[in-house]
């Protein structure tokens, strides 16, 4: 094996460090003061029945911005919807309402792949933030177009538990575009309700 490092001139090689590297990545990270891995995390699997009531809590949010035309509604939806997808619920106030005040009322939570529900929250942070920017370029009538779409969307998921976003990573997911190893416990998603 070849020679890794030389400390004190004893030499240590590959053999001798590679249970270590993990470890030491790890502890280094530690040290650093910032393991990047956590800070993106997002939880897997997901309790539904919190993934619903913030669905819910995005339909009640974008109805009063398309009631009202209250602009800086899109920037709150977005910035919500950036926040879940980046960081899980751990940042997003409509998320730790679901998750740490609403949910648990509901008494027994229901388990489902956090993958797919991250890549629907990342295509709520893209409409989101599209509808915003159509608003701010002038084009209303587009970004509440969007935004009425979000909303439809986000009601199938509060109301009738359909995970739009989920139903397309499975999609996505049978042709080969999201490798297997994303989600291993989703890999037959195929559109299912259970």
């Amino acid at each position: 094996m070849g020679k890794l490092r030389v400390t004190d001139s004893t030499t240590v090689t590959a053999a001798d460090t590679a249970p270590a590297i993990g470890a030491a990545s790890a502890a280094e990270n530690r040290r650093a003061g910032v393991d990047w891995r956590e800070v993106f995390e997002f939880p897997n699997p997901v309790n539904e029945y919190a993934a619903r009531i913030t669905a819910g809590l995005v339909v009640l949010l974008a109805a009063v911005t398309l009631l009202t035309g209250w602009g800086w509604g899109l920037a709150v939806i977005a910035a919500g919807f950036w926040l879940r997808v980046l960081f899980g619920p751990r940042i997003s106030p409509l998320a730790q309402l679901s998750v740490k005040v609403l949910a648990p009322r509901l008494g027994r939570a229901k388990l489902v792949p956090g993958p797919p529900k991250r890549f629907a929250q990342g295509i709520g942070a893209a409409m989101s933030t599209a509808a915003a920017l159509l608003l701010a370029a002038g084009l209303a009538p587009a970004a509440w177009t969007l935004l009425a779409v979000l909303v439809l969307a986000a009601s199938l998921e509060a109301f009738a538990g359909f995970c739009l976003g989920c139903a397309i990573f499975g999609f996505l997911q049978r042709r080969g575009l999201i490798p297997e190893d994303v989600c291993e416990a989703c890999n037959n998603i195929s559109l299912r309700r259970s």
